[in-house]
């Protein structure tokens, strides 16, 4: 199992928004600069986190990206899940519900969810 970059540059931009605890937007260039990915990039991934409502953007000369109120109650999974959409890890395919190995695999997978749920971005400042 295996995040995507993309999974990663959101939760440490989550991570650096709320560290810096800035007074005005953060333009995506200074972003981009700290976390070493492209503008380009990262503005797609916060496009993402903008319209989930975890991120608000304000344009202009003064204008970037900022956490929207609330942003303590954001979970890991919430993040995860704006990035990488909601599917299971794990399909068993032709096997239907009753595998035993698909039962293991999402008992498995809900206890991970179930960790990243508890776990939010604010715990770690």
């Amino acid at each position: 199992m295996k995040f995507t970059k993309a999974t990663s540059h959101a939760l440490h931009t989550m991570l650096y928004l709320a560290t810096i605890n800035a007074n005005k937007p953060v333009g995506v260039q200074v972003l981009a600069k700290q976390l070493n990915v492209s503008p380009t990039y990262l503005s797609k991934i916060l496009t993402k986190l903008v319209k989930e409502g975890m991120v608000t953007s304000a344009s202009g000369a003064n204008g970037g990206y900022s956490l929207s109120n609330g942003w303590e109650s954001i979970s890991f999974l919430d993040i995860i899940d704006t990035i990488e959409g909601r599917s299971s890890l794990f399909d068993c395919y032709d096997h239907g519900p009753d595998c035993p190995i698909q039962k293991v695999m999402l008992s498995s997978e809900e206890k991970m969810e179930e960790e990243l749920r508890k776990r939010k971005i604010s715990d770690l400042i």
